[in-house]
Order: structure tokens, then C-alpha cells, then sequence
């Protein structure tokens, strides 16, 4: 008797029929064709699959982050609206006073701006509303951060000033004291007029404060507005207002806007730690922005950079939301940070996310008003997992919550794991542990690759990160690369499994090898495949353990391809022969992560290209190809984590050989059009950060004089060396030690005659009062800075015990108590920022430590070390900068010098 040829999932059941029909014969040579012909997958449909993936997350990262409402006018917004058209107004007239940083007379002329504009906010409120204005001029004060990149210096500060606005309902008596704050800064940084950072934000304010004029009536609690100054030089205004206003004591929530580039959707990016801010704002915001992210990494400390929200949760005790601008990274404190680059609807996505919030939030009965209620939520918090879909939808759960979900979902994964392999008897297991090595492999392969690229380009290009001014490039830099290294790691783990097949049937069915080897292969493909589960579940275990908010995004990845593979592909038949994967269950699989976290994934990776700018914070500090390298580690984990699935079919696929060989081609490609310098690697509108400083070292006997030029962007400056042509020696032995870093790789000019500064602008260190020195132990130390309220300090901790600081003879303060800073070998460190009544006189008592110090150690390093700083350019300094490439940019932050620095120094001996 002969039977027509069966099909492959229904062979297992003419298996056991054959047993009771010895005489079947099988047409081995017509399954062998079927069998075959399954293998091969079509390569034009998988490169369909793969563009169209390609294509859909890139929308998906183009709709979320690039769709921006409509700017409105005053008369379409109507008096209680918000109407972008005229806080570009007041975004364009703080940027005409130019760079406005602390102690200059531009920030002056902003303040006088602002206070002018809320005056008439005063003047046109609502008849049922108060409205109380506030210019504010702190007092002296020590900001101690215990976080991020200020943790244990002590920033010190004096006559900064402050504009407070605060509105509330006349008719409402618990409101004045009952307050949530809206917050941000107008001083600048001295190299840009901040339109981003942070005209943008304060115009923004402006606005707000006028429509929330119209409406508060109908609050219960009160709106205060503040206007601070001293941001950019370590969060000083924040600080004094919490510490020294009286408003101060009745804030119950605070909202921090920020700007880390120019325009495009102003995002929440940190919230809490009670969650009741971020739940309300997903209520009210009409395009909801914000994804916890990059709060994980901000809190990580990977993103080196502070805002005022850190001083309102340290120091204040509060809760709250921190917005921030995050287009355009690359021009953040440089001079490209331009009203130009703030798209249109940016304002105005931010002007209403935060009018619909305040609405809400102030007419609120449950905003927090007992104070004990607050610490109650400190002691006990339950923070919130928050991210947007789309910009429309925000997603807001607590963190209990996460947590029960996550353990769950990973309790049942295990459980159905087990099951499995337990089925599946030893096979299985051998084939577990093969796929498991698969997600290994793929991670190392893909890393290596991309991370070689890194290790190349410094050798190929005139700058380390080409890619800068032309970030599309890293598509084949490093994203080609990594898809290589992923394919090539999954396959020889594909090799593996294919010889070592969990297949259970195809040894115990007469069949050809060559039957046998296709049906191991299909085999292989599947735990490729479901490799991918043990990645994300790993991950899931891992953010659920240590209470991450992005263990979110392991939760997406994971659950939706196990449903999808559970409905298509599973079987409860452990006899069942394999079959190729379908296209619709990669669909299903894809379709809500990529909807999820593309856009995010896509927007990290660009913020990450422009933070490059100013990547290096010690100059020369690190290697060149550090920065490509993270950036290249960052990709490449995406690629691991996001194409598991994705290239597990490629295997099969028609369209390997073509898709390796085009991955090779474009990386090939991108790396000649590096090495020929067609694309140049920064722009006059993305600029290389750079540093001219005139230096007067006055440590010695006689005065030393150099400019000293330095890069925060990693490379050397050979090339803008010779193009300035004034004599620069470069070299990583040019150590300039500006006390808050050293600049380990700078170029210098040889000693210079002109000087142009005045004497009394040469900083003091001396010592004095040496008859009431106790017992030897304290010296008492006299600094005059020159007349430069801006100056850093660092005291030598391996040899005293602790100080204070005298501002006056009747007010002392205790700066610190013995506390080395952070990443300072040793040293303490003290920054010194205040307006243009701040003290330059002032005297230190040095409480040394009681044991003896060797002679050797005391000629090594000096007590103290003193940098002080002046805007102000001499010739020399400005013959370079008229030389400088236009692609050059000098880079403003708290910690970098102005154009004139002068040093000085005591030695132990003293």
C-alpha cells in the first residue's frame, strides 16, 4: 500500500501510524522539496521587513518628537491663552542684551527687562486677583549639594538678585500659604545670549504669569514665579531663595524649567519623589512629553550637568517636575545658542502643557499642606514610572505597582521556562544554554565591531568625532557595524544549535540527512528567536531588583513577542516538527515596542552625539576615542536589545549575503568620506568648544604670562594651533592647573611682555595674625581676589582638619568640615560667584591636622590654590580670537575660566 507524501506538521502523526502499517512508504525526496523550500526565506520579503522597520521607527521618532503645535497669537490665544508669538518677543529682547552672566551690566538691563514686563503683569490682572512683586537681593550664603557634579564643594555666593512674582485669589484667605513654584534663570553663561538656555524658559514664564493673571481667582492655592539669577554658577539662586526668602516656607510643590540646547518639545525628565506631580500633569497636559529615562540617567550621574530642581528636592525637601529643551544639544553654552534654532511651536508646546498643569494643580484641594504629611512621603516614597506614547498619551503607574507587575510576569516566564525544558527533556536544555551563549555573542560581536570604528577614526580624521556637525552619519559608523557584529554573533551560535538540533523527532524518523539538517536549522531559528525573551526577562529581573523606572521598556520588549509567539508558533504537541517562523508573528512582536521606545532610543542617541561638544571636562584627560567609543557602546546596545527578534530570521533568509555584504559597503563608505574630510566635522552652527584664556601665574617670584588654548571637545588643536599662528606649543605636558580641573592637554604661547591688566587686579594669599595662632594650629590666611567677584578655591584636606571663612568682622561662616570633594585628589574645593557688591576681601582660619607632614609632601603641593577670574579680554587674547577658525566656539559653564584668569598659591612651608 502507498500513501501520498505527508506534510511536516502532520508528520508526527502518520509517525505513529506507520507503526501499526509496516508496508507505508515514504516519498522522502518530495519532503526533502517541501522542507526546502520552507528554509529558504525569501530575501526580497525579509529586506522588505527590515526597511520597513527601519522606516516605521524612524516615523514613529519623527511624529513624537517632531510634531509641535501651532504658534499662536495674542488674539487667537485671547487673554487667559497662551500665545507663543508674543513670548518670542521677550525671548528676543533678552537675547539682544548679548551674553548676561553675573556681575555684568547686561544681566543688569535683563533684570531691570523682566521686572519692567511683570510690573505690567501686576498692572492688567484680574480685579479679583493679588498679584505681590519681589526684587529680591540675597544675602551671603554656602550652597552644599550632596548629588550630582557640585557633590561636596561648597558653592559660595553673594548680592545675586532675583525677581519673585507671586499670584494668588483675593478672596481665598489659606492661598498665600499654600504655594507651587514655577521656576528658572536669566543669567547667562559669558559666551551666548542663552536663547535656549535660558531666554526661552523665562519668556515662557512671562507668558504664563500673564494668562495665570486672568484666571487665578478661581485658585486655591497661590503661583509664585521666580526670576533667579546665579544658575549657571551652581545653582546659587535657587539656593538663596529657598534658604532666605520669606515666600520660601509656603511652596508645597516646585516646577523647574530648564534648556540643555534650543527648542523642540520642552520634556519632563525628572519627577518627584511623589508621584502626585507627574500623575496630575498626565491628567492635564493637552501633548504630554516626558520619559523616565532620562531621569535614570541624570540621577546615574551619566549625564554630568545639575539643575535648580536639585536644590528644591535636597534642600527645600519638595516635589516636583523638571522640564528641559533638548534639541539642538550641540549649541548649549556656546555661541550658535540662537533664537533662529528654536523651532516654531516649541513655546508654545511648553506655554500650554504648563498653563493646563497650573490650572489644575491650583485649584487643587489636595495639594500637600501639612508639612508632616511631606516627610511622611520622603520617609515612604512610592515614585512614580512615567513615559509618553507619541506625545499624546502619557503613561503614569506607581512604582508598587511596577514592581508586583514585573515579579509577576517574571514568576510566570520562569514557570513557563521550566515547563519547557522540563518537556523538552536534556535536548532542551543543551539547546537553552546554546541560545542563551546566542544573546552573548551577538552583545560581544556587535560592541567589538563597532567599538574597532571608534578606535579608527581619530586616525583617519583631523577630529576624533567627525560626526558632529553631521550626526545621519553614525548610521554607518556605527549602527552598520553593530547590525554586522549582532549577525555574525547570532550565527555562529546558529551553527551550534543547528548541530546541536533539540529536535526530538528527526532521529527517530527514517529520514534523509540532509531532512534532517533542514529541520535542525528551523529548529535553531526558533531558539534564536526566543533568545531574545531571555535577554529582556534578564533585564526585567535586573530593573525590578534594583528599582529601576526604565525597567519598563524590558516589560514591552518581553510580553508582547511571548504573546505573539504563543499564539502563532506554540504547541502543546512535543512532537511537533518545526516549522519557519511567520512574518506575523514578527509584526505582532514589533509592533508595540517600536511604537513605545524607538523614538526615545533615537532621541537618546542624538543628545548623546551632541553632548560630545563638551565632552571632555579635564581636557586631555582621557583618551581621543573615549567619547566615539561610549557613543558606539550606546548603539550597539541597542541594536542587541532591539533586533533580537529581527535578525534571528535572517538566518534563513536569501537576503544574508546581501545584507552583510551592504552593511560592509556602507561602513566602508562612511569611513572614506570620514578619511576624505568631505564632511567637516564642525560647523560655524555646530561649533567645537574651545577656551582662550590669557593666564598670569603670580605663585612664584616673579610674574609668568602665557594664553593657554584648550578644547572641551575631545582631540588635540594641532591644526587650529598652526592656523592662529602665534607661536602655541601643544602638548599633553602642558598641565594648566585652573584649580577647579586641570587642562591636561593645552597649547600655550612662550612668556609675553604686554601685559594689560592693573595691578590691583593680581589676586593675594598672605599670611597674617600670627600671635593668635593656637598651639601652631591654625593659620589664619588674608585673599584678596583683585576686585573679581568670580573666584575658585582649593585647600589642601591631607593637611588641614577644617576652616572657616570671615566675609567681615562681625559675620564668620562655616564653609565645610574637613570633606574632600569628589574626583579633587585630596583638595576641597570652594567657588566663589557674587553680583557687583559682592566682597573680594577675605580672611581664612586653617585648622591644621595634629600630625606632622613630611618635608618631602610639603615641597610636592601647595596649602592653597587660588584661581581668580575676569571677563575681560587683553590683546593678546583677542589677536587669537580674531584668528580662530569660525568653527571654533568658545564654551561657557560654572566650573570653566573667563578669558583672563590670574593663579596663585601658598606653600606649606608657610
Amino acid at each position: 500500500m502507498r500513501k501520498r507524501n505527508p506534510k511536516a506538521s502532520d508528520l508526527s502523526e502518520t509517525s505513529s501510524s506507520s507503526r501499526q502499517e509496516p508496508d507505508v512508504v515514504y516519498d522522502n525526496d518530495a519532503l526533502d522539496k517541501e522542507v526546502q523550500a520552507d528554509v529558504q526565506r525569501s530575501g526580497k520579503v525579509w529586506f522588505s521587513v527590515l526597511i520597513l522597520v527601519t522606516y516605521f521607527s524612524w516615523a514613529v521618532y519623527s511624529y513624537q518628537y517632531g510634531n509641535l503645535p501651532k504658534p499662536l497669537t495674542a488674539k487667537q490665544a485671547g487673554k487667559r491663552g497662551f500665545s507663543e508669538i508674543e513670548a518670542m518677543k521677550h525671548v528676543k529682547a533678552l537675547t539682544q542684551f548679548g551674553p548676561h552672566p553675573v556681575s555684568s551690566d547686561a544681566l543688569v538691563h535683563a533684570l531691570e527687562y523682566v521686572l519692567g514686563e511683570v510690573e505690567k503683569i501686576k498692572e492688567t490682572a484680574h480685579w479679583e486677583v493679588d498679584v505681590n512683586v519681589d526684587f529680591f537681593e540675597s544675602k551671603f550664603g554656602v550652597n552644599r549639594l550632596v548629588g550630582g557634579s557640585f557633590k561636596g564643594k561648597s558653592l559660595v555666593y553673594s548680592d545675586i538678585s532675583h525677581i519673585v512674582l507671586r499670584i494668588l485669589p483675593k478672596y481665598e484667605s489659606d492661598a498665600g500659604d499654600n504655594a507651587i513654584l514655577v521656576s528658572s534663570h536669566i543669567d547667562t553663561v559669558f559666551t551666548t545670549g542663552g536663547a535656549g538656555d535660558c531666554s526661552s524658559c523665562v519668556a515662557v514664564m512671562l507668558e504664563l504669569a500673564r494668562s495665570v493673571s486672568q484666571s487665578a481667582h478661581g485658585f486655591k492655592n497661590s503661583i509664585i514665579f521666580l526670576f533667579n539669577t546665579g544658575e549657571e554658577e551652581g545653582l546659587n539662586g535657587a539656593h538663596s531663595f529657598i534658604t532666605q526668602h520669606p515666600w520660601s516656607s509656603t511652596i508645597r510643590l516646585a516646577i523647574d524649567l530648564e534648556a540643555m540646547g534650543a527648542g523642540g518639545k520642552s520634556s519632563v525628565f525628572q519627577a518627584g519623589p511623589s508621584p502626585w506631580a507627574i500623575e496630575n500633569f498626565a491628567l492635564a497636559a493637552k501633548y504630554p512629553s516626558g520619559q523616565i529615562i532620562g531621569q535614570d540617567l541624570f540621577t546615574s550621574g551619566v549625564i554630568k550637568s545639575a539643575t535648580d530642581f536639585q536644590v528644591y528636592k535636597e534642600v527645600a525637601g519638595l516635589s516636583g517636575l523638571d522640564f528641559a529643551f533638548a534639541d539642538n544639544t550641540a549649541v548649549y553654552h556656546t555661541k550658535n545658542d540662537k533664537i533662529e534654532l528654536i523651532k516654531p511651536g516649541s513655546l508654545q508646546h511648553l506655554g500650554e502643557n504648563m498653563l493646563a498643569f497650573l490650572l489644575r494643580v491650583a485649584s487643587s484641594s489636595d495639594l500637600p499642606k501639612d508639612k508632616t504629611l511631606q516627610d511622611e512621603e520622603k520617609a515612604n516614597p512610592d515614585s512614580a514610572v512615567y513615559f509618553d506614547v507619541l506625545g499624546k498619551y502619557m503613561i503614569v503607574y506607581r512604582q508598587s505597582f511596577a514592581t508586583m507587575l514585573y515579579v509577576s510576569v517574571i514568576m510566570q516566564s520562569l514557570l513557563i521556562w521550566v515547563l519547557s525544558v522540563f518537556m523538552g527533556g536534556y535536548p532542551a536544555v543543551v539547546s537553552l544554554i546554546l541560545s542563551c551563549l546566542s544573546i552573548i555573542l551577538s552583545w560581544i560581536f556587535s560592541v567589538a565591531f563597532s567599538v574597532a570604528v571608534a578606535f579608527i577614526l581619530p586616525w583617519i580624521s583631523s577630529s576624533p568625532v567627525p560626526y558632529a556637525s553631521n550626526p545621519w552619519m553614525v548610521v554607518g559608523l556605527f549602527v552598520s557595524p553593530a547590525v554586522l557584529g549582532s549577525i555574525s554573533g547570532q550565527h555562529v551560535a546558529f551553527i551550534f544549535l543547528r548541530k546541536k538540533s533539540s529536535n526530538r523527532n528527526s532521529n527517530k524518523l527514517q529520514v534523509s540527512p540532509r531532512l534532517r539538517d533542514n529541520l535542525a536549522r528551523l529548529e535553531a531559528e526558533r531558539w534564536l528567536f526566543k533568545a531574545g525573551f531571555i535577554q529582556w526577562l534578564v533585564l526585567l529581573a535586573i530593573g525590578t531588583y534594583y528599582k529601576l523606572g526604565s525597567t519598563y521598556l524590558a516589560l514591552v520588549w518581553l510580553v508582547p513577542p511571548a504573546f505573539a509567539y504563543g499564539l502563532l508558533e506554540a504547541t502543546l504537541s512535543p512532537i511537533r516538527l518545526p516549522k519557519p517562523l511567520k512574518l506575523a508573528t514578527l509584526f505582532i512582536s514589533l509592533a508595540v515596542p517600536i511604537l513605545v521606545s524607538s523614538g526615545s532610543f533615537i532621541q537618546l542617541t542624538g543628545t548623546m552625539i551632541g553632548m560630545l561638544i563638551r565632552f571632555e571636562s579635564t581636557p586631555g584627560g582621557t583618551p581621543e576615542w573615549l567619547g566615539n567609543a561610549l557613543i558606539a557602546v550606546v548603539i550597539a546596545t541597542f541594536v542587541s536589545l532591539t533586533m533580537v527578534y529581527l535578525l534571528s530570521y535572517i538566518h534563513l533568509s536569501g537576503a544574508k549575503t546581501l545584507l552583510v555584504t551592504a552593511l560592509c559597503i556602507i561602513t566602508a563608505l562612511s569611513l572614506s568620506l570620514v578619511a576624505s574630510g568631505v564632511f567637516p566635522a564642525f560647523t560655524e552652527d555646530t561649533s567645537r568648544a574651545v577656551n582662550v584664556v590669557h593666564v598670569v601665574d603670580t605663585s612664584g617670584q616673579d610674574q609668568v604670562a602665557f594664553i593657554s588654548l584648550f578644547s572641551n571637545t575631545p582631540g588635540n588643536l594641532n591644526m587650529e594651533a598652526e592656523q592662529i599662528k602665534e607661536g602655541f606649543k601643544c602638548g599633553r605636558d602642558n598641565k594648566i592647573d585652573f584649580v577647579s580641573f586641570e587642562a591636561k592637554y593645552s597649547c600655550v604661547t612662550k612668556k609675553d611682555a604686554e601685559v594689560g591688566w592693573d595691578k590691583h587686579n593680581i589676586p593675594v594669599l598672605s599670611v597674617i595674625n600670627d600671635k593668635e595662632r593656637d598651639e601652631g594650629r591654625v593659620t589664619a590666611v588674608s585673599m584678596d581676589t583683585g576686585g573679581s567677584s568670580r573666584w575658585t578655591l582649593r585647600i589642601d584636606m591631607e593637611e588641614i582638619e577644617d576652616f572657616t571663612m570671615q566675609v567681615s568682622e562681625d559675620e564668620e561662616l562655616m564653609i565645610a568640615r574637613g570633606e574632600k570633594s569628589s574626583n579633587e585628589h585630596g583638595w576641597h574645593q570652594i567657588q566663589f560667584a557674587g553680583g557687583k557688591k559682592a566682597p573680594t576681601s577675605f580672611v581664612l582660619k586653617l585648622y591644621k591636622k595634629k600630625e606632622e607632614v613630611s618635608d618631602e609632601k610639603k615641597k610636592q603641593r601647595p596649602l592653597l590654590k587660588l584661581r581668580t577670574d575676569f571677563n575681560r579680554l587683553t590683546p593678546q587674547v583677542h589677536r587669537v580670537l580674531e584668528r580662530l577658525p569660525p568653527f571654533c566656539s568658545l564654551f561657557g559653564k560654572s566650573t570653566s575660566p573667563f578669558t583672563l584668569a590670574f593663579l596663585a598659591s601658598l606653600p606649606c612651608t608657610k
